[in-house]
């Protein structure tokens, strides 16, 4: 067999063995972050494939949340919102019963709300979601659109309810009033696309 020109086998050897021991170390290093690495993908596939709870005819989580029902974050969001907000980034879904996140905290006084659900939304440096579903007074829309107006909000009343927003720098803030419901959004740098009008699809169906 016929030997390679300028190949020093006492060199090569030697350094053979030494990139062999340098990716075994680096391998061994690296074991500890297996299960870590395992357990991350892993419920980022799960949060993105898991089902949405299928309804009964006729029933919405806008229904249920006035009727006083347990709801979690994946029965108000439509399938392909869910999937965008959970493939964004590293994203983190932080599920409780906080007031709505709104800029008017006086509106909270006011309205008292009974908070059914808050969903906040962290996409890293790329920013935040928070939406709150909350049971409200009936008269609560005449309330907070005196209150919103006041402060800046572009309101519009119609048959689906009264619908608020305010955009005010990097933030980005929505509510809407319906069937006794209030329905709170505040998106911070994070837009996704036409996120008010597809979580109120999830809500109201």
């Amino acid at each position: 067999m016929a030997r390679v020109g300028g190949r020093n086998s006492w060199i090569a050897v030697p350094t053979g063995v030494a990139c062999a021991a340098i990716v075994a170390g680096l391998v061994w290093l690296s074991m500890p972050m297996v299960p870590v690495t395992v357990a991350w993908a892993g419920d980022m596939l799960r949060n993105a494939t898991t089902p949405k709870p299928e309804p009964s005819p006729g029933d919405t989580p806008a229904r249920r949340a006035a009727a006083g029902a347990a709801l979690d974050c994946r029965a108000i969001y439509t399938d392909a919102l869910w999937n965008e907000m959970t493939w964004t980034g590293r994203t983190i879904l932080d599920q409780s019963y906080d007031p709505p996140a709104t800029a008017v905290t006086s509106l909270i006084e006011v309205l008292v709300p009974d908070v059914r659900l808050t969903c906040g939304w962290t996409a890293g440096d790329r920013g935040n979601v928070v939406s709150t579903l909350a049971v409200v007074a009936s008269d609560a829309s005449d309330i907070a659109e005196a209150a919103l107006r006041g402060q800046g909000f572009s309101c519009a009343p119609g048959d689906a309810g009264l619908r608020c927003t305010r955009a005010e720098g990097d933030a980005l803030e929505t509510h809407l009033f319906r069937d006794g419901l209030w329905l709170c959004s505040v998106e911070s740098t994070w837009h996704p696309d036409d996120y008010a009008a597809r979580l109120e699809r999830g809500v109201f169906g």
